[in-house]
């Protein structure tokens, strides 16, 4: 095999081959390590996969689907047909603005002011802060606010200014900033919860204040009177809590891993229906009203999207995290949703896609491709005088089979699968390169994410994390 350098001279593989992207998956090799990879203008007339040329696309500086035809009839001596080089594309990422870093405790839950270069924040040292952007670039808080116990959560409504905190001790504290956000005025105190406050959310529409706490009740108040409305107990400590102001129903999940739809009157509720669908607890729900669906994020590491518009009862499963996710945001104008997780990266999958429902697994005492039986089959075993095999599943179509019949992996994006996943040979033959163009972007935040808030007029996401740090980002370059 030959390749060209960009000095011009040629270089001829004769052993210790390594491949140019690592993937191990096709034939495009460089040169040892003498020939740096920069340096190689052209590839061999090897083909490429559709995933390799992607790569090679953006870390090598020639286009390689042109470059790939002319290296079929390129020859060591031809030296004055060298190819045009062309620039790298620059990778489309969130752009890091600013970082805040006062903090004594971790920022329990943050929001971007809309219309302002501000945040306001509360934590765990009991502060609740407000900062605004100065001219110097740093923000600094314009107001600095101690309670009596750790803040667990908050909810800001920017056309009334009203804030709402959630306390350790399980009251609700309420709060009215002034128009320059430089004073903060205490209004109502609600004694909601004999636990932490996990969520609180206020519903201008309905003049409601909904919260949920560690001693497992959802509880709903009049913001006018701060009297309570009503209360409903659920199966287990609630994490997620989102509203429909059109229909009135609260979408409630919670630590089993369940997803709880209550309609709300105006001193009672009744529940409408339960969605299983997670094997961890529920840690973010966000709801699109305009189409009707309700994303849901789990310890599991998996995103669950529920379309409930539709009426059908599909559910589009997304798997691309390596923790548990943290936070939920839909950016509707360009259907794309943003999730955040532990691990500390940020994902936007791209939903305006045709999605495909990940199958049931079915179940068999045998492999349903070899019918060799499984382990727990004692009676195929002994009369086949077989060892019974492990069970496996394809994630393509759902089937029980062996290991040995289910060797390959591979992504299967439009069924949510980012990551390659276990699936059978059959499947594997069927799956195209374009079946495997991801759907999704990965980014790294740098820190390990608990909370985040996305802010559609601006483009700009806040994240926090243990580390102690609000990081605030401008999401324009991958949310458009």
């Amino acid at each position: 095999m030959i390749i060209e350098a960009r000095n011009g001279s040629f270089v001829l593989l004769t052993g210790n081959e390594v491949c140019v992207t690592g993937c191990g998956r096709c034939d495009v090799l460089s040169a040892d390590l003498s020939v740096p990879l920069a340096e190689v203008t052209t590839p061999s007339r090897f083909p490429l996969t559709a995933a390799c040329s992607s790569f090679l696309a953006e870390v090598l500086p020639w286009d390689v689907s042109s470059r790939r035809r002319e290296a079929e009839v390129r020859t060591p001596h031809s030296s004055t047909m060298a190819a045009e080089i062309q620039p790298r594309p620059q990778a489309r990422k969130p752009c890091l603005l600013s970082k805040i870093e006062a903090f004594q405790e971790v920022v329990t839950a943050a929001a971007i002011i809309p219309k302002e270069d501000g945040v306001i924040s509360v934590s765990e040292d009991r502060t609740i802060r407000v900062w605004l952007k100065r001219d110097s670039g740093q923000y600094w808080p314009s107001v600095y606010h101690t309670m009596p116990s750790s803040c667990s959560c908050m909810s800001f409504n920017p056309e009334t200014r009203r804030l709402s905190v959630g306390m350790d001790t399980g009251s609700i504290c309420e709060f009215l900033l002034s128009e320059d956000y430089n004073k903060m005025t205490p209004a109502l105190t609600y004694q909601a919860h004999q636990g932490r406050v996990a969520v609180v959310l206020f519903v201008l529409e309905m003049e409601w204040l909904l919260s949920t706490g560690q001693d497992r009740n959802f509880t709903w108040h009049c913001s006018e009177s701060g009297q309570q409305l009503g209360t409903y107990r659920t199966a287990a400590w609630v994490s997620g809590l989102q509203f429909d102001v059109e229909t009135r129903h609260a979408f409630v999940g919670d630590q089993s891993g369940q997803v709880t739809i209550l309609k709300l009157e105006q001193d009672s509720c009744s529940l409408v229906t339960t969605f299983k669908g997670h094997t961890g607890n529920v840690m973010a729900l966000c709801w699109d009203p305009v189409q009707r669906v309700l994303f849901s994020g789990s310890s599991d590491h998996s995103i669950i999207m529920w379309d409930i518009g539709g009426r059908k009862g599909t559910a589009i499963e997304l798997q691309g995290h390596n923790d548990k996710v943290q936070g939920l945001c839909y950016a509707s104008h360009t259907r794309q949703l943003i999730s955040c997780s532990s691990d500390g990266s940020i994902v936007i999958w791209n939903m305006d896609v045709t999605r495909q429902e990940t199958p049931e697994w079915l179940d068999s005492d045998s492999c349903q491709k070899c019918e060799q039986p499984f382990f727990w089959n004692f009676k195929q075993m002994w009369d086949s005088k077989k060892i019974g095999l492990r069970q496996h599943h394809c994630r393509k179509c759902g089937q029980a089979v062996c290991g040995k019949c289910s060797s390959k992996r591979s992504t299967i994006p439009l069924m949510g699968f980012e990551f390659e996943v276990r699936v059978c040979d059959s499947c594997h033959e069927s799956i195209t390169d374009e079946d495997r163009a991801p759907t999704a972007t990965f980014h790294d935040s740098k820190h390990n994410i608990v909370y985040m808030h996305y802010e559609p007029t601006t483009g700009n996401l806040l994240t926090s994390g243990p580390d102690k740090v609000i990081k605030i980002w401008d999401m324009t370059p991958v949310v458009s």
